[in-house]
């Protein structure tokens, strides 16, 4: 039976999750449609530019997206105490960069007065929104529902554009995380849309390896909108709580490492100067190549230790969770 997605998102067992939206039928989210003869490319655009609105407004950090020709890839970091921090008012203001809201709202931000009986309203309003802003439900839905209706509004017609709910993964430690990155970052490198990361557009590893260049990296002649990544260790905003201790540049080059594994002739081949990295997170080798190769046509509903896997079964009311064993080679504790 499928669940609802506040039964599968658990955020006292982990604050990472891994959020996948697909089209349905064989409507196209971005990239050039052979069949139809028409370029999407422009819709990359519309989702990047949203995911950078939408960190800036909700308590819900980007880790890494990718966003493919039909789907698209998000690690997401719910910061739930900063969202208890915020007063009624920046709350409202928040919710009203994206929601119009009830008019008593916009005339107590303007600063008007209000009686008993609407403050009261309002502060109803503030705590509802406050829980909505580190929802990852409603973060996907104020992603998904605007980039439908103008993708329905291009094409000429009505109904259903994304399959379904989006699907959610929960990353139990700092080793799934890594390795959930890594493999949205290598998404258009498997789908043979790019020869190397650095090169793979619309990724959060290009934007990454572009903040390192010394100039900045232009796609087109106008302004790039990216969205603002959750730091890596050594990244140049240290006051935030980074991904996970591993520094950008062994991110970047762990990354590049599993790329080459990846490669028709070199499937299962770790390079020798990767061990090191891998070693010293506690990944097997095998293990972490057999995760990185195309996936099966389910998803994982969490990744991380076993035991850290049958706590979170628990929190979400659970006895099992499909496919749980499969995770456990590449996640058992050091």
């Amino acid at each position: 039976m499928t669940r609802a997605r506040r039964q599968q998102i658990a955020l006292e067992e982990t604050s990472y999750y891994h959020c996948v939206s697909r089209c349905v039928r064989r409507a196209f989210l971005c990239g050039y449609d052979r069949y139809a003869g028409k370029d999407y490319e422009h819709r990359r655009e519309w989702v990047r530019a949203r995911l950078a609105q939408l960190v800036e407004v909700f308590s819900i950090d980007l880790c890494a997206y990718a966003i493919m020709s039909n789907h698209y890839h998000v690690v997401l970091r719910v910061d739930q105490a900063q969202a208890r921090s915020w007063s009624s008012r920046e709350v409202l203001q928040r919710w009203t960069q994206l929601f119009s809201g009830p008019e008593v709202i916009h005339r107590y931000l303007d600063g008007d007065p209000v009686d008993s009986e609407q403050r009261h309203q309002i502060e109803r309003l503030a705590d509802t929104w406050r829980e909505r802003l580190a929802d990852i439900s409603w973060f996907m839905r104020s992603l998904n529902e605007p980039i439908a209706r103008e993708a329905n509004r291009e094409d000429g017609c009505k109904g259903r554009f994304w399959e379904g709910r989006f699907k959610s993964q929960a990353l139990l430690d700092e080793k799934a995380v890594l390795a959930c990155m890594a493999y949205v970052d290598l998404n258009p490198v498997r789908a043979g849309m790019a020869d190397t990361p650095e090169a793979s557009a619309y990724t959060s590893i290009q934007q990454r390896s572009g903040a390192l260049r010394t100039h900045q990296c232009r796609e087109s002649d106008h302004e790039v909108i990216v969205p603002t990544l959750a730091p890596m260790a050594e990244d140049d905003n240290t006051s935030c709580e980074t991904v996970c201790e591993m520094p950008l540049l062994d991110y970047l080059q762990l990354v590049d490492d599993t790329g080459r594994c990846l490669r028709s002739d070199k499937r299962g081949a770790i390079p020798l100067e990767a061990r090191p990295i891998l070693d010293r997170l506690g990944i097997d080798a095998e293990s972490w190549v057999r995760h990185m190769r195309p996936r099966l046509s389910y998803q994982l509903q969490a990744m991380g230790a076993a035991k850290a896997v049958k706590s979170y079964a628990r929190a979400i009311g659970r006895r099992w969770l499909w496919g749980a064993g499969a995770c456990g080679g590449l996640c058992e504790p050091v």
